[in-house]
C-alpha cells in the first residue's frame, strides 16, 4: 500500500509532468466542447450537468481531506484554503446554474462525457494535492509577517483574476441568451484578448501560487496555463475563420499584447 507521503509526491510530480503534453496536444487538437464541439467523442451530457459533475471533486474531496491534515485547525491553513473553495463554489454550483437558466438553441451543444471524465480525474488529482499541501505538508505557517505578506499580495491578484473571470463569463452568457448564435464579444478586456475568462482564471491561479508559496500551487498555475493558453488561441483562430474581417486581428488569445 502506498503511503501518503509517496502518494503526495508522486501526484505532485504527475501534475508537472502532464503540463507539457497537455500544452502540446491542445495546441493541435481542440477539446471538443463549446464552440469546438464535434461528433466522435462518445455520448454527451447537458453542459450544466457536465460542469457540475466534473468540477465537483474540488468541493467534496477538498472538504473530505482537509480535516485530516496536521494543520487543519490552524487558522492560517483555513484562511489559505478559502479562496480555492470560493472559486470552485462558483465554478461547481453557480456557473452550472447560470448555464441552466441561460438557454440558447442556436449555440446549444452537448458536452462529451469522455472530456468530462478526463476533467473529473484531473480535479481529483489537483484537489488532493491542494488540500493535502495546505492542511498537512505546508511548512511555512511561521509567526513572521512573511506569511501574511504573501497571502495579501496573492489574494489581491487572485481576486482580480476571479473578478475578470466572472465578468467575462457573464458577458458570454448574456450574448448566448440573446439567441443570435455566436457573435463577436465587445468591450472591456474582450478588446484585447479573445478569452478574458481564461485570462482571469490564469491570473487567479498565479495569485494562488503566490498565496500558498508551494510546489502544489505553482504546479496548478503551470497546468492552468498549459490547458487554457492553447484553447484561447484556438478560440481566436475560430473567431477569425468565422467572422473574417469583422474580428479584430489585433486581439491576442489570452495574454494581452503577448499570446
Amino acid at each position: 500500500m502506498i503511503e501518503d507521503d509517496s502518494l503526495f509526491h508522486y501526484s505532485l510530480l504527475a501534475l508537472f509532468l502532464i503540463a507539457p503534453p497537455t500544452f502540446l496536444s491542445l495546441t493541435y487538437l481542440q477539446a471538443p466542447y463549446g464552440k469546438h464541439h464535434r461528433p466522435g467523442w462518445g455520448p454527451n451530457l447537458p453542459p450544466p450537468l457536465a460542469w457540475f459533475l466534473m468540477e465537483s471533486p474540488t468541493l467534496w474531496l477538498t472538504l473530505l481531506l482537509f480535516p485530516h491534515g496536521l494543520h487543519s485547525h490552524n487558522p492560517k491553513a483555513q484562511t489559505l484554503i478559502t479562496p480555492f473553495l470560493l472559486h470552485y463554489f462558483n465554478r461547481t454550483i453557480l456557473y452550472p446554474l447560470r448555464l441552466l437558466f441561460t438557454p440558447s438553441k442556436k449555440t446549444a451543444s452537448g458536452f462529451p462525457l469522455s472530456v468530462a471524465l478526463m476533467a473529473f480525474i484531473f480535479n481529483l488529482l489537483n484537489s488532493y494535492l491542494q488540500a493535502r499541501s495546505i492542511s498537512h505538508y505546508y511548512n511555512q505557517y511561521d509567526p513572521s509577517g512573511f506569511f501574511w505578506l504573501r497571502f495579501v499580495i496573492g489574494l489581491l491578484v487572485f481576486l482580480c483574476g476571479m473578478g475578470i473571470n466572472v465578468w467575462a463569463d457573464r458577458v458570454l452568457l448574456r450574448l448566448k441568451s440573446e439567441g443570435k448564435g455566436y457573435v463577436v464579444p465587445r468591450g472591456g478586456l474582450f478588446e484585447l484578448v479573445a478569452c478574458p475568462n481564461y485570462f482571469g482564471e490564469i491570473v487567479e491561479w498565479l495569485g494562488w501560487a503566490v498565496m500558498t508559496w508551494s510546489w502544489a500551487g505553482l504546479g496548478f498555475f503551470v497546468y492552468t496555463f498549459a490547458n487554457l493558453g492553447p484553447r484561447a488561441r484556438g478560440n481566436r483562430r475560430w473567431y477569425l475563420e468565422k467572422f473574417g474581417e469583422d474580428y479584430p486581428r489585433k486581439r491576442k488569445g489570452v495574454i494581452p499584447y503577448l499570446y
